[in-house]
């Protein structure tokens, strides 16, 4: 079992990976203190291929556990699904020793975690995350949230999880498409903070089509230790973890102008990377060979680079009301070469209006 620490003193976690997690996952949580009434929230699609083995891992281990399923897709990511946790919360009895499980991708972890949060003021969270792109990035730092129909993720805290279980091998039943949603994620760390990975990547992006498992447990694994380093030196994204955005900006607005529907969130932090790597290159940040690096590899791993048929006011529109909008400016994390990144809030309207156009 490879592990990696996540240092936040008394909010202080492990990532466990190790194929056949899951079936470790009561024993795991045996050392943590908790009480034995414990709700997991996964969703319609994974519930049949893995929650009877969770379930019967916590039971062994001496804890009653509750199974809801929801539906899946980002849909679920709404006050209206976490108002239906809350119930079966309350109506399981749970209590502040009471843990919340996500077992699912992204949407499921956001949604549990944020009820995790809030119920009782906050319950202990675990983190079971079964898609590539919840396992090297969203189960990772303690974000949780839900969306508005007005923009993502604008209603959530950061609530750190108890512990991380990552079972590299539920891999085996993820769809291509969301499998590639993930490389979009794994891309990003290249970019942001370590040149050589990116590399790696490049080196290796057949093998991870290919799912060769000795790849796919290291990617997760650095992805995982890059996150965990930033998030310890600034949990509360006040300066630091800002890094981790890069893409999220324009992503997040093809993903809400699409309904959540037309574009997953890795295809959107796809385009976003697209998008702001033009804008690095538009603003004489970074040089042009940087930028086709980073479009051969996103290209490799069919990954889309534009959204043809938005339109570049409409996603302006949500780009203003972004979260990481400060004082009336969006927060840009833009590319000086892969491996760097910078914050940078000032780009022009008619500089992202150009870039807009050029990826619509």
């Amino acid at each position: 079992m490879a592990e990696v620490n996540v240092n936040l003193d008394a909010h202080s976690y492990t990532i466990h990976i190790t194929t056949g997690g899951i079936s470790l996952v009561g024993e795991l949580m045996s050392k943590l203190s908790l009480g034995n009434k414990i709700l997991i929230v996964t969703d319609d699609n994974v519930c049949p291929l893995y929650a009877d083995t969770l379930s019967s891992s916590l039971v062994a281990a001496g804890f009653k556990p509750t199974v809801l399923a929801v539906t899946p897709g980002e849909s679920s990511k709404s006050l209206t699904t976490a108002n239906i946790v809350f119930t079966e919360a309350i109506a399981s009895g749970l209590d502040r020793k009471s843990a919340i499980i996500a077992l699912g991708g992204g949407v499921v972890g956001d949604l549990a975690g944020f009820v995790a949060a809030s119920y009782l003021r906050g319950v202990p969270f675990i983190q079971i995350p079964t898609t590539l792109l919840a396992q090297v990035d969203s189960s990772v730092g303690g974000k949780t949230a839900v969306n508005h129909e007005l923009g993502k993720n604008l209603i959530g805290a950061f609530y750190q999880p108890r512990m991380v279980v990552i079972d590299p091998q539920v891999l085996d039943t993820l769809n291509d498409r969301e499998l590639k949603a993930g490389l979009a994620e794994v891309v990003k760390y290249g970019v942001i903070a370590d040149g050589d990975f990116f590399t790696y990547l490049q080196d290796n992006a057949s093998a991870l089509l290919a799912r060769d498992p000795v790849v796919l447990t290291h990617i997760i694994g650095k992805c995982c230790q890059l996150k965990a380093d930033i998030v310890a030196q600034d949990e509360r994204e006040s300066s630091l973890r800002m890094i981790l955005n890069f893409g999220h900006t324009v992503g997040h607005a093809i993903e809400a102008e699409g309904g959540y529907s037309e574009y997953n969130h890795g295809e959107g932090v796809a385009i976003g990377m697209h998008a702001a790597a033009l804008i690095s290159q538009h603003v004489g940040l970074c040089e042009q060979s940087q930028v086709t690096a980073l479009k051969k590899l996103l290209n490799r791993l069919d990954l889309p680079l534009t959204a043809p048929g938005y339109h570049p006011e409409q996603l302006l529109s949500y780009l203003v009301r972004d979260k990481k909008v400060v004082n009336g400016k969006i927060n840009w994390v833009l590319m000086s070469r892969i491996g760097h990144v910078e914050i940078t809030h000032e780009v022009t309207e008619d500089a992202i209006k150009a870039v807009l156009e050029q990826i619509t």
